[in-house]
């Protein structure tokens, strides 16, 4: 019996680690193509755009960079100094071939990030909080890998921006991020179709304390 092909809702479904793993694999050599492209996904360059524009510098770490599209951006508008991190050996492959990272390295987010405190200017992460994926747990560990100042920018899925813990979160960590904002964007292109087409994101951007 084969698996489902991989697609959007299969990736909302996952509920492992390992689950992840399988998903990517598969899709990795195809995901620029028939998601990012044909899709008309967009939510990278909004989080890449609105990093910049905030003034973020590196070097930079970006979490679940997936293939590196978020990486790409970022260079695109100036950032030279990435390093990227994903769960997936095999996304990191593809995105490795894009010469955009000095740095890759594969890390489960939720068990911890093979990297010291306070070690990164900025970190972006575009994709990751969402459905299936990780949750606001993690946004701890970013912390502890932004050296004091640094700001971090990520995607955060807006329909589970509430139920999912996001917003109660944020709540308690008055004191140990400054300068919080939320931005809600579109994730796909206007002229995307589909069950998805009208889907939100906030990009959520803080500094560490």
């Amino acid at each position: 019996m084969t698996s489902k092909p991989p697609n959007l809702s299969r990736a909302y479904s996952l509920s492992s680690p390992e689950d992840s793993k399988r998903l990517y694999a598969d899709w990795a050599e195809s995901y620029d193509k028939d998601f990012v492209g044909e899709q008309g996904y967009i939510l990278h360059l909004q989080v890449a755009q609105h990093f910049v524009a905030s003034g973020g510098q590196g070097p930079v770490l970006d979490v679940g960079a997936g293939t590196g599209v978020c990486g790409a951006a970022l260079r695109e508008l100036g950032i030279s100094e990435i390093e990227a991190t994903d769960i997936s050996a095999d996304m990191l492959k593809v995105a490795a071939a894009k010469d955009v990272y000095r740095s890759l390295f594969t890390a489960d987010l939720l068990q911890g990030l093979p990297v010291a405190d306070n070690s990164y200017g900025g970190i972006v992460s575009s994709g990751t909080f969402t459905a299936g994926h990780v949750g606001p747990q993690a946004i701890d560990e970013l912390a502890r890998v932004a050296k004091p100042g640094g700001l971090i920018a990520l995607s955060i899925n807006a329909k589970h921006f509430g139920s999912a813990g996001f917003a109660a979160k944020f709540e308690t960590l008055n004191g140990s991020i400054y300068d919080l904002s939320l931005t809600n964007v579109r994730i796909y292109e206007v002229t995307t179709k589909g069950e998805h087409k009208d889907d939100q994101a906030f990009v959520a951007q803080f500094r560490k304390a």
